[in-house]
């Protein structure tokens, strides 16, 4: 029997060595991801690592082994680490599409920073106890030397028996809806695999098919659900604000709940409150974004499409002539500009405003920076050039449609201390929640100079307001729903709660009114189209959300966040298991486990069929 060792210049380390590390580094990443370890699931992690092992065993000269195992293994350490980051940072699972994004990291870079936790370097401690070896041995000029019988056709060998086994764990779990169980009984590597495996199939489904075909299955799909129970010939609202001009104001990690709260008897946001009392304001609202996070929302908002979740929508389909609100206005002589203090190649917004239609982006040169947070200008800054910009098209009489994107409540919600509005409580200083509540009643500040600035200028009764939440701000893993409930005196759900944002539409000339229809994002798009005396129908327009002011019943699908197959509707929020079977439910009015939800296997299945179009819709759309 031959002795073969994996030499470097100054060492040698056997192959199994770098198994038993990357195993491990796995095991960590799954307590990382899941809080626990699936021991019956673990060979199908060793099985993944022992086909690439095999693979760089067989396809690397023995002198350079040495070096490209370590290499390897440190480049798994990174992708490990930068997993559990991205798992801390988005509490959702990675997949290879996520490196697209990586880019994204430098103008986040507080916020990310802000999430490592010391745990996290455990996946270099190898790395550092052997360039210690390394150097020691350089210093005291010693060559320290591993070696490890084995077998010459070892690799090819044990490489066919650990690819058959990772294709038969493939096979039986890739079908799993879930991606949180499909990646637990999968692993890390054959779960990106899988994920390609889904990306190629629904690539060749697209390639074979055509858009008109596809808006025909959705018009099919779209009749099996009753949205209106006594559909009428001319939608309520229908034109109400027409012809009036359109501020929409996205705002960051605005979750629901701030709304109408106190905390030592202060108002967390005066303004929307007020705002609320001559609005629509649509309180049972949620997000769905995908990867593209904020981006997502922005899609959303003016598509009526859901995102894919397996790329941000900016990046991904930037390249697009999307069917959008302000490719609509463009026909009723309206300029649509959007504003955001930051860079717009960031999540690759200089692809998707055109791809949107808008006819200006002004972003980060054009704001002073007061040095609010690490994106600069504050959110005061980014109305006061906003409305002098606008101004100038209402002095023209040019309807306009703006997109005003805000970031000063971003996490890690770090607030300037001379722009604190409140006094957070002594029992919330130094803690998220603290930090969060004085993020998001500065936001709403922000909010009340942007509507002093449209009164000045006589704009406010010739502007609609839509004001929503992007997505979540309070982060999970920092903050015990029943430590948020007792500090603030409400009842948070780790879901429903965090996913609930708030939509508010101002059509000057309307009373308010609290509308509790469940919505979500794609139904922003809809609902404002309505009040603009835009019939979605005539225009032959495909939108996957509706008018929530015309309808009765509704579902939305969420995922990326949660589980593929995850809706809502207007009783309940429903999360799949590995079956439909397997699946809970939380009622959405009393905040309780539903134990009984049979009844609702229609609307998951409706939903999911909804989003398979949707995507399919998506990829069919013309390159410009």
């Amino acid at each position: 029997m031959k002795e073969i060792s994996i030499r470097s210049s100054h060492s040698k380390t056997p192959v199994i060595g770098i198994f038993i590390l990357l195993l491990l580094k796995l095991l960590l990443l799954r307590y990382f991801f899941f809080g626990e370890i699936m021991w019956s699931r673990v060979a199908a992690d060793a099985a993944s690592v022992l086909v690439l092992l095999a693979l760089i065993e067989l396809v690397t000269p023995a002198r350079a082994k040495g070096i490209v195992y370590w290499i390897f293994n440190l480049l798994c350490s990174f992708i490990f680490f930068a997993s559990a980051l991205y798992f801390q940072h988005f509490n959702t699972l990675p997949t290879y599409t996520a490196l697209s994004e990586l880019k994204q990291v430098a103008g986040i870079k507080d916020s990310v920073q802000s999430t490592i936790e010391p745990a996290n370097y455990l996946f270099f401690v190898d790395v550092v106890i052997l360039a210690v070896v390394w150097i020691g041995g350089k210093l005291m000029k010693r060559k320290p030397s591993m070696s490890t019988p084995l077998r010459k056709r070892w690799p090819a060998v044990i490489g066919i028996i650990a690819l058959a086994a990772t294709i038969f764990f493939i096979r039986q779990d890739r079908t799993i809806a879930n991606e949180v169980l499909q990646a637990e009984h999968l692993g890390f590597f054959n779960y990106q695999v899988a994920a390609g495996i889904k990306a190629k199939e629904e690539a060749n489904i697209v390639a074979s098919g055509n858009i008109e075909e596809t808006v025909d299955k959705i018009n099919s799909k779209e009749e099996t659900f009753k949205y209106q129970e006594n559909p009428q010939d001319k939608p309520e609202f229908f034109g109400a604000a027409k012809g009036k001009n359109v501020i929409v104001i996205q705002m960051e990690a605005f979750q629901n709940f701030p709304i109408h709260l106190s905390v030592d008897n202060q108002e967390l946001t005066p303004v929307l409150n007020s705002l609320a009392k001559d609005s629509f304001y649509f309180s049972r609202v949620f997000q769905q974004i995908g990867q593209g996070n904020t981006s997502d929302a922005e899609f959303m908002s003016n598509t009526s499409i859901y995102p894919t979740a397996a790329i941000a929508m900016s990046t991904g389909y930037g390249d697009r002539e999307l069917p959008s609100m302000p490719r609509l206005l463009e026909k009723e002589n309206y300029e649509a500009d959007t504003f955001h203090v930051n860079d717009v190649k960031f999540w690759d917004r200089n692809k998707l405003y055109p791809a949107l239609n808008f006819t200006h982006y002004y972003d980060k040169p054009n704001y002073k920076n007061d040095h609010f947070n690490e994106f600069g200008a504050s959110d005061e800054e980014l109305y006061k050039f906003g409305i002098k910009t606008l101004s100038k098209l209402h002095q023209e009489k040019k309807p306009f449609y703006a997109q005003f994107v805000t970031v000063s409540s971003h996490f890690p919600f770090k607030v300037p201390e001379d722009r604190m509005k409140i006094k957070i409580p002594d029992n919330l200083k130094d803690t998220q929640l603290g930090s969060y509540l004085a993020a998001v009643n500065y936001t709403d500040y922000a909010i009340g100079t942007l509507i002093d600035q449209l009164k000045q200028n006589g704009m406010y009764d010739d502007t609609v307001l839509v004001i929503y939440g992007d997505h979540f701000g309070l982060q999970p893993q920092d903050n015990d729903p029943e430590m948020v409930s007792k500090a603030l005196g409400i009842k948070y759900d780790p879901r429903v709660t965090r996913f609930n944002i708030p939509l508010l539409i101002h059509v000057p000339g309307e009373k308010g009114q609290e509308v509790k229809q469940v919505g979500g994002q794609v139904d922003i798009m809809p609902t404002l189209a309505n009040l603009l005396g835009i019939s979605l129908k005539d225009e032959n327009f495909t939108a996957f959300g509706h008018d929530l002011l015309n309808i009765d019943n509704n579902i939305v699908g969420s995922r990326y966040y949660l589980p593929t197959g995850s809706f809502f509707n207007n009783e309940i929020m429903y999360v799949p298991g590995k079956t439909f079977e397997e699946g809970s439910a939380v009622n959405l009015d009393t905040l309780e486990p539903v134990t009984d939800i049979t009844k609702y296997k229609k609307d998951y299945e409706y939903n999911l069929a909804q989003m398979k179009l949707s995507d399919e819709y998506v990829k069919l759309l013309p390159k410009r």
